[in-house]
């Protein structure tokens, strides 16, 4: 039904179809024109699969972990490629055909339809416990970072950042030396600073926060993504890199039904793209451990660094297989 509707437009010319409908790009590049074989229409318009539903009774084991997931690792390149940009006059440029994790996660935060919660205590910025979802950064009912002012500028500090001040004033014509009177007061106008906007190129990694448990009444291991959040260098003036930063945090069962309808690249065969929100289900990624919970509610880089940090990640996973397979062995 959903390709014969699609042919009567292309066909007919009774509508226009766009290069997007529900969230992923489709290969319609022009009204009457495919760019392929067929309509690449089951992503971006199917419906997304809900969680099976869980009874607290039923969970009679579980292990909350905290991963990243590191975009240096080729098996995580599907997230990470291909990049965006921004013109020369300040213009997001996007891939047309398929989009970074990050690209589309940043697309519908800005359209309002995915919650951002802060990395920190918005009263305390010592108090980083982002990862809990307690601090949502939310625009007035009905806007987005587009119609909402306040929120826009909040969000700005989360999506971007501001170059430094230039040294040089504006000429003034009136003025050898770009003094202007404002309220009495001599002031020198600078031009404005530039907006350096956070791209797919600069997150390095993805966080998330998951949960673990066995399902007694279909007998199964499962795993539920609770979080997620990007990661970017964090820098100093100079630009010398700190350390790495939390961008925000996302509530990963609402990620899901924008992730639903986005592809992600298959190099193995180009008519059997997957969306983003199956290759978090099939666990297409490779990922480390760096806490789980403790008495402590510390990470491990507390207590192990370098390779040590790693055999103990590796620990954790092989605690939880060797827990399903216990369930299987008489």
């Amino acid at each position: 039904m959903k390709s014969l509707f699609f042919t009567a437009l292309l066909v007919l010319g009774t509508g226009t179809l766009t290069a997007q409908i529900d969230g992923g790009p489709l290969n319609v590049p022009t009204n009457g024109i495919i760019d392929g074989v067929v309509i690449q229409e089951h992503i971006p318009t199917k419906r997304m699969i809900p969680y099976e539903f869980v009874r607290e009774a039923d969970v009679i084991w579980s292990k909350r972990v905290w991963q990243t997931i590191d975009m240096r690792e080729k098996m995580n390149h599907p997230m990470y490629f291909p990049f965006d940009d921004y013109d020369a006059a300040n213009n997001w440029v996007k891939n047309s055909s398929r989009w970074s994790l990050w690209t589309v996660l940043k697309t519908h935060i800005m359209s309002g339809d995915i919650r951002v919660f802060s990395p920190y205590n918005l009263a305390d910025f010592n108090v980083k416990d982002g990862d809990q979802l307690k601090y949502p950064i939310d625009p007035q009912t009905g806007m987005n970072f587009y119609t909402d002012s306040a929120f826009r500028s909040q969000m700005f500090y989360y999506l971007g950042s501001l170059g430094p001040q230039s040294l040089i004033a504006i000429p003034n014509m009136y003025n050898e030396d770009s003094v202007i009177i404002v309220d009495g007061i001599e002031e020198k106008q600078y031009p404005p600073r530039d907006t350096t906007w956070i791209k797919t190129k600069d997150v390095i990694q993805y966080r998330m926060k998951e949960d673990w448990f066995f399902d007694k009444e279909r007998s199964v291991i499962e795993v539920r993504i609770l979080a997620i959040a990007p990661v970017v260098y964090e820098t100093d003036e100079s630009g010398q890199i700190q350390g790495m930063k939390e961008l925000f945090w996302l509530y990963f069962p609402h990620c899901r039904f924008v992730l639903n309808n986005y592809f992600v690249y298959n190099d193995k065969n180009d008519a059997q793209w997957m969306s983003f929100d199956d290759l978090f289900w099939k666990r297409r990624f490779t990922s480390v451990i760096y806490k789980e919970s403790n008495v402590f509610d510390r990470k491990m880089e507390t207590y192990k660094t370098g390779i040590d940090a790693l055999f103990e990640a590796e620990k954790v996973k092989e605690e939880i297989r060797t827990i399903e397979h216990d369930v299987w062995t008489f």
